[in-house]
């Protein structure tokens, strides 16, 4: 007979994303996140892309018909209490999501919360954003005003800056603003430093949270992770900073009890938070 704390799921987070076969990031991330953290993780699939830890070899876009339909079962049923969103890889996606949302009155709902991880470039290199999408995203920012968590090259990009400290950050934090975005999570995690600074940015101030930066290469789907675990706090009806600070504290535990699978940029724990089955 097996004993366990079981978490008395009421929570549930709508997860629009591409697919990470080696379960690094993506979805398969996003899912394991948000099952670590007590929260019912439901998923649109907008892409399935073949990638390692090595990095990211092709990408097969899903129908965008196809993606609406997910999205249109998972609101017309279950409901969700949050959505997370991550790779949206072309302005027709976004686009299609966009109406989605207009035709689910996602915007008319205020308790449902969007964090929107603004995927553009995977750990490796590998571009997972069109050029031509950057605009669509920003109309997508503009209207339903999500709270956004990019890197810094995903803020460079968005901002046409270039990112090279933390006043920096702040700057870029602010622009992002004054795209649409009702906060900002700026994840440090590039910039040449020994400490990590992510920064919690809304138009009262900002908040930053500082860790020492791990020598490791075991950091696939950070990004993806802390998104999600921000995304578990906020469909629990944390506050956006206590939101923000366990999202923190759970990737940053998270990589260092890397289970240090793989060649290359390897995953991170994402179950460090589950209690040990008792047999």
């Amino acid at each position: 007979m097996i004993s366990s704390k079981i978490n008395n799921l009421s929570s549930t987070v709508l997860v629009i994303a591409g697919s990470d076969p080696s379960g690094g990031a993506g979805i398969q991330a996003d899912l394991k996140t948000l099952t670590s953290l007590g929260v019912y993780g439901m998923s649109a699939i907008t892409a399935l892309t073949v990638q390692n830890t090595k990095g990211v070899s092709e990408i097969h876009e899903i129908p965008i018909d196809i993606v609406k339909k997910q999205i249109q079962a998972c609101l017309s049923d279950i409901n969700t209490d949050t959505i997370k969103i991550g790779m949206m890889h072309n302005a027709e996606l976004i686009m299609g999501i966009y109406e989605t949302f207009e035709n689910q009155n996602v915007i008319k709902n205020k308790s449902t919360k969007i964090i929107l991880d603004p995927v553009m470039v995977a750990k490796g290199g590998h571009r997972l954003l069109k050029t031509d999408a950057i605009d669509a995203l920003k109309i997508f920012i503009k209207k339903f005003k999500p709270i956004l968590t990019p890197n810094i090259p995903e803020a460079e990009i968005l901002t046409d800056t270039k990112i090279q400290n933390i006043s920096d950050m702040e700057k870029a934090g602010n622009l992002i603003l004054k795209l649409g975005a009702s906060h900002v999570i700026l994840k440090g995690g590039h910039l040449e430093s020994k400490e990590i600074t992510d920064i919690l940015i809304d138009y009262n101030g900002s908040h930053k949270i500082q860790a020492i930066k791990s020598n490791t290469m075991h950091t696939h789907g950070t990004g993806c992770t802390m998104a999600s675990a921000f995304s578990a706090g906020i469909a629990k009806s944390f506050d956006i900073k206590d939101a923000f600070e366990m999202a923190h504290s759970y990737v940053n535990k998270a990589i260092l009890s890397a289970p240090k699978f793989g060649n290359g940029h390897g995953p991170i724990n994402h179950c460090h938070s589950i209690n040990v089955f008792q047999y």
